[in-house]
């Protein structure tokens, strides 16, 4: 039994004339997933739910730019890349890494970008994250609708001051934000990034929505004004 039909062009799946708040359709964005980004991508660190909740993001907002750091071999930079292009959708990627003097247990080396490398929409920098993307959005995005990528690394910190600058800086950015799944506060693991938000967003009131992956881990969640249902 064949999962998919014979291949044809997709439509775009926030077409919907009833569509409120956050609202895909999950017919086509898993067609997308299953034929064109697991094959390239794989289904780690992202499993499916993900996938689709990163690319939906993308197809539900268009961002003209999306800004984002901790490059490694580029799988992110791929999702949003493979995603701007099956639909169509005018955006630029920049993504971030360290220096390559900067030692990290995660510093990618040689393989910085791979997944991303020669593809025009995909631009590569060095740098601290967070300013480098704050930098490059306030030169190349003043006026245009911008998504921003937090990879949290499970740390409280760096949750809390990246996502509060990138809040301060551009009130009306879309979010997403990894590892986000409170896994238990008895276990200590996997909880910083969820209680960074928490935090975060207290301290603004009930601007902006937000939905999460809420099945397991890693956990992904989608930030966006409240303004844009």
């Amino acid at each position: 039994m064949r999962l998919f039909s014979k291949p044809k062009p997709l439509a775009d799946p926030t077409k919907n004339a009833q569509c409120t708040a956050f609202e895909v359709d999950n017919w086509i964005l898993s067609e997308f997933t299953l034929r064109q980004l697991v094959p390239v991508v794989g289904i780690h660190p992202f499993p499916l739910n993900e996938l689709m909740l990163m690319s939906g993001a993308v197809c539900r907002f268009k961002p003209a730019f999306i800004f984002e750091w901790g490059t490694h071999r580029g799988k992110s930079a791929r999702v949003f890349r493979e995603t701007i292009k099956a639909f169509s959708i005018p955006c630029a990627i920049h993504s971030i890494d360290l220096p390559d003097d900067v030692p990290h247990g995660e510093h990618p080396k040689d393989t910085r970008g791979e997944l991303v490398h020669g593809m025009e929409e995909v631009t590569l920098h060095q740098g601290d994250g967070i300013t480098v993307a704050l930098e490059l959005c306030a030169r190349l995005a003043a006026n245009a609708p911008v998504l921003f990528y937090v990879d949290g690394d499970h740390s409280h910190a760096s949750v809390t001051r990246e996502l509060t600058a990138i809040l301060d800086a551009r009130p009306d950015a879309i979010v997403l934000l990894h590892d986000t799944f409170y896994q238990s506060s008895e276990s200590g693991y996997n909880i910083g990034p969820f209680e960074a938000i928490n935090e975060v967003l207290a301290k603004r009131g009930q601007g902006y929505a937000r939905i999460s992956t809420n099945t397991g881990l890693p956990g992904m969640t989608l930030l966006h004004p409240a303004t844009h249902a």
